[in-house]
């Protein structure tokens, strides 16, 4: 954790946006959002394999696969891509909260529990901190994530039409 640049900042360290940004950026899963492209995309694809391989049954079940083959594919592969989607969007909420919380110049946080909730407004110069750390580290990632929400609803929507030419 990084130790407040603010010398009377009330809120608790674990609390601080900077430290949120920190610990989601070094998570497991979070962090595969600041790989490049291509390994990012790579992680993708296995997410969504391993969530192939759990639809494969409930796909064979509905279709059989050497009878309805394409209905079978298609199937399972719709079915994979519900746990890239909640992935996806586990991730898309983890930091678009950060980024809310590095944008706000007013913070809310916790001295010791829920029920002693307090506000510390920001001085200019770490708003200003916070403010770059979104503008060039988190709206990426965000346009990213939403880049790839838009390419899986493309692959729905031809999956989609594919599914009703069969």
């Amino acid at each position: 954790m990084i130790k407040s640049s603010v010398s009377n900042c009330p809120v608790p360290t674990e609390q601080q946006p900077l430290n949120e940004y920190e610990e989601l950026k070094s998570s497991w899963l979070f962090s595969d959002c600041t790989l490049n492209w291509r390994d990012y995309i790579t992680k993708i694809a296995w997410i969504w394999g391993l969530s192939c391989v759990l639809a494969a049954p409930v796909a064979a079940a509905s279709f059989t696969p050497h009878k309805y083959t394409l209905q079978f594919v298609l199937s399972g592969a719709a079915g994979g891509s519900i746990g890239v989607v909640l992935i996806l969007l586990r991730l898309y909420l983890g930091w678009s909260y950060v980024r809310d919380r590095l944008a706000s110049p007013i913070i809310f946080y916790e001295e010791s529990g829920w029920y002693d909730g307090q506000t510390w407004t920001k001085p200019l110069e770490v708003l200003n901190r916070d403010r770059l750390i979104v503008t060039y580290e988190i709206k990426p990632i965000i346009k990213r994530l939403q880049i790839t929400f838009a390419g899986l609803a493309v692959s729905f929507v031809v999956g989609t039409i594919v599914w009703h030419l069969v």
